[in-house]
């Protein structure tokens, strides 16, 4: 091997403090990978539960508007759309082991009663009105699942990452300082017998009578 590294007591105890290093790097690599699954399977129930609510206001969403298109066309949804609004939202960064996220901390609702709205004088058609309060209610839901989305995605990708650490360590770097560790100490153990057996050959032609 044109990259074994020599048999020397510096090598052998260097060897042992990485692959001791790499041991104590594993398992603390593997107790993260431990908590961010308890951290993805703590976020798992919730998410599910707003793509539901999520999925059911849109399915009711476009189905008021296609029901307003219908009755209004696209002139009327024209007429009677209200002025667009900015919305803003306060935001927190956040840690969880390691991996970047937000929280919000200030958001204004979206979802408004139809004089909070400003509706046009005349009649105010119903399907108008439900087809924006199902959309205001999505927008306020999608808002505020936004935040857990995006940590459900970034811990995702997180726990991928860990786990290709974990296994490059396990696999391949931990088994090669081994087998490393395994031959400097054999060849150190075989070069004290034989320094032992050259000194016993020594001892013995010295004290031999002439």
């Amino acid at each position: 091997m044109s990259d074994r590294p020599p048999a020397t007591r510096q090598v052998l105890l260097r060897t042992r403090r990485q692959l001791d290093r790499m041991q104590k790097g594993t398992t603390m690599l593997r107790r993260k990978r431990e908590a961010l699954v308890a951290e993805l399977f703590q976020l798992a129930r919730p998410a599910a539960s707003a793509r539901q609510a999520i999925a059911s206001e849109a399915t009711q969403a476009y189905g008021a508007l296609l029901e307003a298109y219908a009755r209004e066309g696209h002139a009327g949804l024209r007429a009677w759309a209200w002025p667009s609004r900015e919305l803003t939202v306060e935001i927190r960064p956040l840690s969880v082991w390691g991996v970047p996220a937000s929280a919000i901390t200030d958001a204004p609702t979206v979802a408004r009663t139809a004089a909070s709205r400003g509706t046009p004088p005349g009649p105010a058609r119903a399907a108008l009105l439900e087809t924006a309060e199902h959309f205001e209610r999505l927008v306020d839901r999608l808002v505020t699942s936004a935040p857990r989305e995006l940590l459900l995605q970034r811990l995702g990708q997180a726990l991928s990452s860990t786990t290709r650490q974990v296994n490059v360590l396990e696999q391949r770097l931990a088994p090669g300082l081994a087998r490393q560790l395994t031959d400097v100490r054999r060849r150190l153990e075989e070069r004290e017998r034989e320094e032992h057996v050259r000194l016993e050959r020594l001892k013995a032609r010295t004290t031999s009578p002439a």
